[in-house]
């Protein structure tokens, strides 16, 4: 018996053994297993979590700032019908236009501690209800005062569409991912500026500027109820907002690229918001249908020059490079831009018009540079601070151009070029100015390097030849000695 069981007990541990040896291995191939279906389940989880960010909360506040570029551009095309039927003149249209961006710029430090103290998704909801019922009394208004006060209420409740979708992309998205996403949310709000000119010329023909501003009305109340409704709450930290505020208006850096930016955006803005059709119209004599199709051009620039930005500060960005350099490349090509048109350069219209209109979308740069310069929890003022820079420059420039027109019109109203020139080139001084006082840090860096080379090193040759020759005649010559020791 024990004969026969030794050898059964032996084939039996053999077995077991290999038995044992291949379940460890199915076991390791099993948990491999698993470890990939969870990293690849993980993985599809991570990016429908992203989709439905993207549905609930970025796609919502890009509708907000969308009916915000509509509104701020609308006027260049709906000019012409105000002036005919209130009898508006030069200087009364650019009030008109511009009070917007005055409103807007006054709300954005209010705005700013709004967001950070309720959130963006109360504040931008409660301020669309109070542009639909701007937008519903311009569409009822026949004089100048309702239409002013109107439009300032237009101002008003578009004032947080921007920072809103700035402070929602912060809150919900990572922040290697916030400069991209900036930028697509520039680009889709810039589409109101693509609407306001085809298509809104395309409806004209069959509806009056009242009626289309009366649909206005209900799209902004039913964005307002979309995203009160469709976007979840996030907790927001309150900070302190005197301290926030006087940390960034006290920090020089600010000061630095505020007038840069305020001056070409801004100026940006009111050029392409109002005063380019006048200019196309009086000095380059283009029909209304080559007119709105330019101006169809430019909204199509202005769209992709937003995703252009973006795109172009988050790949630098990833390679460690500050986004100065490209705020004061923009810069340089949009004072180029306005020279070729004071100047009457022969060149095709559309060439400085287009970037003229692609600068309106340089936001995304000027955000990305105050992002290097502040910390997170002082970005947000930060942004709202430099916006207000940018809607106070706008409204400046918009009224002061149309003072300067009126004053130097011709006697039967008509507009000259010699008017615009004057205008236009009373900007371009000021965007020159503000990029010298840009580039002084560059330029004081560059000296000290220059200095710190031996061939850039400055010497007096006199003070040198008389040196030289001083040594020499103090030299004593002493007779040597043979038996000296040395």
């Amino acid at each position: 018996m024990n004969h026969v069981e030794r050898p059964f007990r032996r084939s039996f541990f053999f077995y077991a053994s290999l038995r044992l040896q291949r379940f460890s291995r199915t076991d390791k191939s099993w948990t491999r297993y698993r470890l990939e279906r969870a990293e690849s389940k993980g993985a599809s989880m991570q990016i429908s979590t992203a989709w439905r960010r993207i549905a609930r909360v970025f796609l919502p506040f890009a509708a907000g700032y969308y009916l915000s570029y509509l509104f701020r551009t609308i006027n260049a095309l709906i000019a012409s019908h105000l002036s005919s039927d209130t009898g508006l003149g030069n200087a009364d249209l650019g009030l008109l236009t511009s009070v917007y961006f005055l409103v807007f710029a006054a709300a954005q430090i209010p705005v700013g501690i709004l967001l950070d103290r309720f959130g963006p998704r109360r504040v931008q909801s409660a301020l669309l209800l109070v542009a639909a019922a701007g937008a519903a009394l311009f569409a009822v208004s026949t004089g100048f005062l309702l239409l002013l006060i109107a439009r300032a209420m237009i101002g008003l409740g578009v004032a947080a569409a921007l920072t809103a979708g700035l402070k929602s992309i912060v809150l919900w998205f990572p922040r290697e991912r916030v400069a991209l996403l900036n930028g697509y949310m520039v680009m889709l709000g810039s589409l109101g500026a693509v609407t306001a000119t085809a298509p809104v010329e395309h409806l004209l023909v069959w509806m009056g500027w009242r009626q289309l501003f009366e649909i206005l009305a209900a799209a902004t109340a039913a964005t307002a109820i979309l995203i009160y409704v469709v976007v979840p709450e996030r907790g927001t930290i309150p900070s302190t907002a005197r301290a926030t505020l006087s940390s960034v208006f006290r920090d020089w850096r600010f000061w630095r690229i505020a007038p840069l930016s305020a001056t070409c955006v801004g100026s940006s803005w009111s050029l392409q918001g109002l005063w380019a059709s006048p200019w196309l119209t009086d000095v380059e004599g283009l029909d209304r249908s080559s007119l709105v199709r330019l101006l169809f051009i430019m909204a199509i620039v202005l769209s992709g020059g937003a995703w252009l930005f973006g795109m172009a500060v988050h790949q630098i960005k990833r390679r460690g490079i500050g986004a100065e350099a490209i705020l004061a490349m923009v810069a340089m090509l949009f004072i180029a831009a306005e020279l070729a048109l004071v100047l009457r350069a022969p060149l095709p219209s559309i060439l400085p018009w287009s970037i003229v209109a692609i600068v309106g979308t340089a936001t995304v740069v000027s955000f990305a540079v105050i992002a290097d310069y502040f910390p997170p929890e002082l970005a947000g003022r930060a942004n709202g601070a430099l916006n207000v820079l940018h809607f106070g420059w706008a409204f400046l420039a918009q009224y002061a151009t149309g003072l300067i027109l009126e004053q130097l019109s011709a006697n039967d109203g008509h507009r000259t070029v010699q008017a615009y020139r004057v205008a236009f080139g009373v900007n371009v001084a000021l965007q020159i100015g503000a990029l010298v006082w840009f580039a002084l840090p560059w330029g004081r860096y560059l000296a000290s390097w220059m200095r710190s080379i031996p061939f850039f090193v400055p010497a007096n040759v006199f003070n040198v030849v008389e040196s030289v020759s001083s040594y020499e005649n103090s030299v004593v010559l002493i007779p040597a000695d043979d038996d000296a020791e040395w």
